[in-house]
């Protein structure tokens, strides 16, 4: 079976599906993804309870020294953790609804592309080439959390990262190339699926309801992230054709 077709099985079967053949029903699909959620949030939690209640143990002028400065990092790097995982999912539970109103509207590629870069981590190496005047007619807020969540994953080493975008037929067509998609990347986690120490188990299954959502589609070709979405009325046609 292709890549395309794991994304789009992926996205009919919901949260928490398990591979063909495990045998789960619905119920037990969402359990064992609730049960990675859970699982997910708990260790950050208990980590920056444990790092603030060190801190409320100690005295002021140690708060202040280098131990408390560790301490207050180790928290907020917790939190900021556990933050992106309620994010991601809620925003799998409200699209898994239908529970966010959509708002197309005409958007420029270079302009979405390059926002979201600038919101890219610090020292992040992004190169794009989009082709002039292309736009897609789709929701802002989900195509945005769709490009920043293949930017961090695509660059999660610190590679470089290459944007390409172009317009196919009636379909603008971005490619995001880096850090290769792990297998599996854009199914539903369970029990047993791995952690990701920043927070983003769960990005890349949001996305690629996100792109869903927003009347395209999210999936993995070779070593990079394809994401299609509906191109806008009066997108000049690629030169040369």
């Amino acid at each position: 079976m292709s890549e395309k077709a794991d994304g789009a099985r992926a996205e009919e079967r919901g949260p928490g599906a398990d591979a063909e053949g495990q045998g789960e029903g619905g119920a037990g699909r969402r359990a064992s993804y609730l049960g990675f959620v859970a699982h997910e949030v708990r260790n950050p939690l208990s980590t920056a309870l444990w790092s603030a209640e060190l801190l409320a143990r100690m005295a002021p002028a140690e708060r202040a020294g280098a131990r408390g400065e560790k301490l207050v990092a180790m928290c907020l790097r917790s939190i900021g953790r556990v933050r992106r995982l309620v994010e991601d999912h809620f925003l799998v539970e409200r699209l898994d609804v239908r529970g966010i109103p959509l708002r197309p509207e005409p958007l420029p590629i270079a302009d979405l592309v390059r926002a979201a870069v600038e919101r890219a981590p610090t020292g992040a190496s992004v190169e794009t080439d989009v082709e002039a005047g292309l736009a897609a007619h789709a929701d802002r807020m989900l195509c945005e959390r769709t490009l920043e969540c293949l930017l961090a994953m695509a660059g999660a080493s610190g590679a470089p990262v290459r944007v390409r975008g172009r317009r196919e037929g009636v379909r603008v067509s971005l490619h995001v190339k880096g850090d290769p998609p792990p297998e599996g990347a854009l199914e539903d986690p369970r029990r047993g699926s791995p952690s990701d120490a920043r927070g983003r188990s769960l990005a890349l299954p949001a996305a690629r309801r996100a792109a869903a959502a927003a009347g395209g589609a999210l999936s993995v070709e070779g070593d990079e992230y394809a994401l299609v979405l509906p191109l806008a009325a009066g997108s000049p046609a690629p030169e040369g054709r």
